[in-house]
């Protein structure tokens, strides 16, 4: 079997853990778009919270490969922030913004909305200059 087969064989044969964390992680991205949306608080809905999935802009493989981050934008109002989340070891791992980072061991709705109210601070002292490092999320 020559290089070229054997790398057409593994990438075949990774297919559904790759397929599966994928829309693990696109499933994360929506939760926590929906979580910015609710974090006001209940009946204060943020209507201009948008999500639009991308490419991982440091991605340098396609397809990407297990383990790869995930990426989209989420335009709060009248900025956005790049999200990039990937599966390590049953945990959500992730990085926003300037330097914001994070890890979620549980994807509850509570877990979700601390992510989103730290990530609209975080982003917030950053526009304002109140914060020179990100804060990181455990």
């Amino acid at each position: 079997m020559s290089e070229f087969d054997e790398l057409q064989a593994v990438i075949r044969r990774h297919a559904d853990a790759r397929q599966a964390e994928q829309r693990a992680c696109e499933a994360f991205l929506n939760a926590l778009y929906h979580a910015l949306r609710t974090a006001s608080g209940p009946g204060l809905p943020l209507n201009n919270v948008t999500l639009e999935f991308r490419p991982d802009p440091d991605l340098r493989l396609r397809p990407a490969p297990t383990g790869s981050f995930h990426a989209a934008w989420l335009r709060l109002g009248l900025c956005e922030v790049l999200v990039r989340v990937r599966r390590s070891d049953g945990a959500f791992v992730g990085e926003y913004g300037s330097g914001g980072t994070f890890r979620l061991d549980s994807t509850t709705e509570d877990d979700l909305l601390a992510l989103a109210r730290t990530l609209l601070r975080h982003v917030t002292g950053v526009y304002g200059g109140a914060t020179t490092t990100a804060p990181h999320l455990n």
